[in-house]
């Protein structure tokens, strides 16, 4: 299964952060200037709600943004894992209802934001291919080429999490 590359086939985005759907942001903490140059993606007040999959230290919310912290690995993920990100995805559905703008981020916001935010558009009606499609197009082709994570959306969180906890 192929998980999260850190080597030159796995480039780093040219942007800190993409809206998928209207008010719902994927993005990371580092991007390519057009010089190609890294640069950190440092989070203000851009948004209302920040929700982190990897955090590292300097790259914000400001305060009083609200921010949910919730890293995972780019790989395998346990039932109280799975947990957690089914828990962002309701609370990101739930800020969107409210008209706030969501920001769900990770180290390039390619595989685990695209894992919460893949469910997030999932528990408002699409189909996984759909979401997954979706997501490509409007951040990456690079999105979401966690194999692993793209089966557990297929198969459907609550399910995955079922099975693992079986499994513990």
């Amino acid at each position: 299964m192929r998980t999260r590359g850190k080597g030159p086939d796995v480039p780093a985005p040219d942007r800190p952060w993409d809206e998928i759907v209207p008010g719902l942001w994927m993005g990371g903490h580092e991007f390519r200037r057009s010089a190609g140059r890294l640069e950190s993606a440092v989070v203000r007040d851009e948004f209302d709600l920040v929700q982190t999959l990897l955090r590292l230290p300097g790259h914000g919310p400001d305060e009083g943004v609200e921010h949910h912290v919730w890293p995972i690995p780019d790989g395998p993920l346990d039932g109280t894992q799975l947990a957690g990100v089914i828990r962002l995805a309701r609370a990101a559905g739930e800020a969107l209802d409210e008209g706030r703008r969501v920001l769900v981020r990770c180290y390039h916001g390619y595989n685990r934001s695209g894992l919460v935010v893949a469910h997030t558009l999932m528990r408002r009606g699409c189909g996984a291919e759909e979401a997954i499609r979706l997501i490509r197009a409007r951040r990456s082709p690079w999105a979401l080429h966690n194999d692993l994570f793209v089966a557990y959306l297929r198969a459907g969180l609550a399910t995955v999490r079922l099975l693992e906890e079986l499994a513990e």
